[in-house]
């Protein structure tokens, strides 16, 4: 089995963001977070704290345990 890295899971985010139909706007509205904050995400360069992570996988409609690459689907 291969191990879970950083980058994986940040490909993941990155894809669920982009497929959810949402601007970085509308995602950033919702989690009271800045828009720049959701493109530093998007870009790789930031990845969000824990509680953010649990409460954009709301926002998203979003299985976390897909994004973390547990699952796959």
């Amino acid at each position: 089995m291969q191990p879970i890295t950083l980058d994986m899971i940040r490909t993941r985010l990155q894809e669920t963001i982009r497929e959810s139909g949402l601007t970085q706007s509308e995602i950033a509205r919702r989690l009271g977070i800045r828009q720049a904050t959701v493109a530093q995400y998007l870009s790789g360069r930031s990845m969000p704290a824990l509680d953010t992570f649990a409460n954009l996988c709301r926002v998203l409609d979003a299985d976390p345990a897909y994004i973390l690459c547990i699952k796959t689907f």
